[in-house]
């Protein structure tokens, strides 16, 4: 049925039962499960002049980003594990998630994106937007959403 699925975490509940189900999907399609993290780009602060500012480092925050991607897949390995799946891990860096999520699914041939939906709603869907509409409406790969 399915080869290759990647499916999207941020460490949140609704990713957490997403993986479950990707998970499960990886264990009766015997597919290889790949989870996605996906973390904002560095950004070097502007200092107007007379303010001070305590901003880490580029190697800094890449450090910090990875120990908090580390703890979402730890969480995440241990729900995969309990399905009976295995899964490899991928800790991307970029300002559109989405625009990650596609790259990858794309370099690894997925056939299967899952993801989250979070369900905002109104102004907080206005303002946010919805990283889980942005794949659906560019991919030509079947998408699994998880409420």
């Amino acid at each position: 049925m399915f080869r290759r699925i990647l499916c999207a975490t941020d460490g949140s509940k609704r990713s957490t039962h997403a993986v479950k189900t990707a998970a499960a999907l990886a264990r009766g399609s015997d597919a290889l499960l790949t989870l996605v993290h996906v973390t904002p780009d560095y950004r070097t602060p502007y200092y107007p002049d007379g303010v001070m500012i305590d901003w880490p480092s580029e190697k800094d925050y890449k450090r910090d980003c990875k120990a908090a991607a580390d703890k979402v897949f730890a969480k995440d390995a241990a729900t995969v594990q309990k399905e009976g799946a295995q899964a490899e891990t991928m800790h991307l860096f970029g300002d559109s998630p989405a625009d990650e999520i596609l790259g990858a699914a794309k370099k690894l041939k997925a056939d299967l994106i899952v993801m989250a939906s979070h369900g905002r709603k109104g102004f907080e869907a206005l303002l946010l937007g919805s990283e889980t509409q942005k794949v659906l409406a560019r991919t030509t790969v079947p998408v699994l959403v998880v409420r």
